[in-house]
């Protein structure tokens, strides 16, 4: 039985998939556009632990980020997690899809808040502000639905985050600019495109796009 565990994070309009051992990352892939899940989703599978030189049956198991999100996008990932989990023996996790998106970057930083902010659409956002611990993970604001605006009153001062990641961060800038003084990251799946492109020397293929 390896180490290695294969992530599956479909909770946004990015299907995102990954293998490594935590909390480092051996491959990863992504597509963008949710009509594209449900078809896409194994072939992200398979491409990302051919790169990563595993088989299925060679995982520890299988973590999916729960959320919140998309619950089409959602159904899709748990739908993919359970079927190869059962399928190969494996043991399957959940973790909150906001906390996964903060610790991308959290690592580097210590134990300092961090927020995540997904695009909820209508103004809004899906976020949360975490503390990673060595041992542990302090959650400050709870995962919640609303703009980044409401979201900061509902920080406490001492939690206001050094950094702000995910697609919902970008997209509202100006109004994270005004909350935490830092500019927003995407974080996600940029950490595990980066590694694999250091690692292999190219840019990471995109499965969907045909080979030629």
């Amino acid at each position: 039985m390896g180490t290695r565990w294969l992530a599956i994070d479909t909770a946004t309009d990015i299907a995102s998939v990954a293998v490594g051992e935590p909390p480092g990352t051996d491959a990863g892939v992504f597509v963008q556009g949710p009509r594209r899940h449900a078809a896409e989703i194994i072939v992200l599978i398979d491409h990302a632990l051919e790169q990563a030189g595993v088989r299925l049956t060679d995982l520890e198991g299988i973590v999916v980020g729960d959320g919140p999100g998309s619950f089409t996008g959602l159904r899709i990932g748990w739908a993919a997690a359970k079927g190869l989990a059962q399928q190969a023996g494996l043991s399957l996790a959940a973790v909150p899809s906001l906390m996964a998106a903060a610790a991308t970057v959290a690592r580097q930083l210590g134990p300092v808040p961090v927020a995540a902010c997904y695009d909820a659409l209508r103004g809004q956002v899906y976020g949360a502000v975490y503390v990673f611990h060595a041992d542990a993970v302090e959650t400050r604001v709870a995962p919640t639905v609303t703009t980044v605006a409401e979201l900061a009153c509902l920080t406490p001062p001492s939690a206001r985050p050094r950094v702000v990641v995910g697609d919902g961060a970008m997209r509202y800038r100006d109004d994270v600019l005004e909350w935490s003084g830092a500019e927003p990251i995407y974080g996600r799946p940029a950490e595990a495109q980066a590694k694999w492109e250091a690692r292999h020397g190219r840019p990471l293929p995109d499965p969907s796009r045909p080979a030629g």
